[in-house]
């Protein structure tokens, strides 16, 4: 998919600039701080678009690739290519602004394509309830790969986004750990409420 080969692009780039990457994301990540004293313009809807396509590290964007490449190409199936580049770049610039009502006041760039990807989660999660996820399920020393009906492996995940969101609300930059959980919860919410109006059947 080509937004697979775009994320992977921008992040070998980041790589490439060594210790001057974290100037790029500055640059270009979603700063509340900064969308707060400025409100809508050219350089907020830059940052927006931008700060989709960075991440922080190997972790970060292998992990969200995993579930763009899992759950993405059905959602595209049904909503078409164009369609579906729309649909994940508006739940995109929705979860970044739920994250900046959520801590207006914070300084830390967001990055990261977690919350266009949820949008994509919320639509799968409505078109393909039933479909099955073949989730690792550790009990004790054993692991085993276990099918999970798509409402309940996405609705677990939306939930512990909100847990998390609610214990991490209050911290400095909106959390420890430094994920953006409102931000993934409000994307998935609005994947949830816009595919209905992309999909094609």
């Amino acid at each position: 998919m080509l937004l697979i080969a775009a994320n992977l692009t921008v992040f070998f780039y980041q790589l490439s600039l060594g210790r001057y990457a974290d100037q790029l994301i500055y640059q270009y990540g979603v700063i509340p701080a900064s969308f707060t004293a400025e409100g809508i313009c050219a350089e907020q809807a830059v940052r927006f678009t931008a700060a989709m396509f960075l991440h922080g590290g190997w972790l970060h964007v292998l992990s969200n690739m995993l579930y763009l490449w899992i759950f993405g190409d059905n959602v595209e199936d049904r909503m078409g290519h164009l369609p579906y580049l729309a649909f994940y770049l508006i739940c995109g610039y929705l979860a970044s602004l739920v994250h900046v009502l959520s801590y207006p006041a914070s300084p830390v760039p967001m990055i990261g394509a977690s919350g266009a990807i949820a949008g994509v989660l919320g639509a799968y999660f409505v078109l393909f309830p039933r479909a099955s996820v073949l989730t690792l399920v550790f009990i004790f020393f054993f692991i085993q790969i276990v099918p999970i009906p798509a409402i309940v492996f996405l609705g677990l995940w939306f939930l512990l986004q909100v847990i998390n969101a609610a214990a991490s609300t209050g911290l400095a930059g909106g959390a420890a750990s430094g994920v953006a959980f409102w931000a993934h919860a409000g994307g998935f919410l609005a994947g949830v409420f816009l595919v209905k109006f992309f999909d094609r059947r």
